[in-house]
């Protein structure tokens, strides 16, 4: 074990280090919230990642997303997380996809090429489209409820998406799981009601989206390294005491 990680094995031993080592985890949405998964997953020993996005940093990622700097303005979100994945960590294998992920469109990704699959995208059916194609490939998956309009990081939950309430992505998508028959699904959710916008933003930089939301890393960051616990706690069996 690399002596960086050292503080990390006195907390979960040797043969979970181990595990994680041997583990792939994918990725997908690098973003505010996805950003900090990676960060929280290179920094806790896992050997390879696959790092899924098609979008590029910008301006307005500056304020929540942790790949996002002045210096990495314009680059591939996969691009500027994989280099700094290997500047935590030089032995982890990183993989990126610059695709965005559509069901139908998208399915040449091999879900069973990986241990864990966490969902950090921000459209209802390319949520969808991954829950269902990690389980049924048999592997594990986490799924990112909404981050947007929220600033209270202890609000954050981890629940089975059947116990959540409050946030309304996850009401959504309990609809639409329960149709296609979903029975169980990890998610992180807020349990904060979302705020409502105090300022308007024009046409030209909501773009094509209308339902743009508001965002403080606060929540970003709290969701993201809460499914980064999550995600390390089940590939290695670890139970808090």
């Amino acid at each position: 074990m690399r002596e960086q990680f050292v503080r990390t094995e006195m907390i979960f031993g040797a043969e979970a280090m181990e595990k994680l080592a041997r583990s792939r985890v994918a990725v997908f949405g690098i973003g505010g919230v996805g950003g900090y998964v990676v960060e929280g997953l290179a920094r806790s020993g896992v050997g390879a990642l696959d790092l899924v996005d098609s979008d590029t940093v910008s301006l307005t990622n500056l304020n929540r997303q942790i790949i996002a700097l002045n210096s990495t303005l314009g680059r591939d979100k996969v691009d500027a997380a994989a280099e700094r994945v290997r500047d935590i960590n030089p032995e982890c294998t990183v993989r990126t996809r610059k695709m965005f992920y559509i069901p139908g469109k998208s399915d040449d990704f091999d879900f069973s090429a990986v241990d864990y699959v966490v969902d950090a995208i921000d459209t209802v059916t390319g949520k969808i489209g991954l829950i269902l194609g990690a389980q049924a490939a048999g592997i594990r998956v986490i799924s990112a409820m909404g981050a947007g309009n929220k600033i209270d990081p202890s609000a954050f939950r981890t629940a089975d998406l059947y116990e959540t309430s409050v946030c309304p992505l996850a009401r959504i998508m309990r609809r639409e799981l329960r149709r296609r028959g979903v029975e169980r699904l990890k998610v992180v959710y807020s349990t904060e009601p979302p705020l409502t916008p105090v300022s308007a933003v024009s046409p030209e930089e909501l773009g094509e989206r209308r339902d743009l939301p508001g965002s403080a890393v606060f929540a970003t960051a709290a969701a993201g390294m809460l499914i980064a616990a999550e995600v390390v706690k089940d590939l290695t069996g670890f139970m808090s005491t």
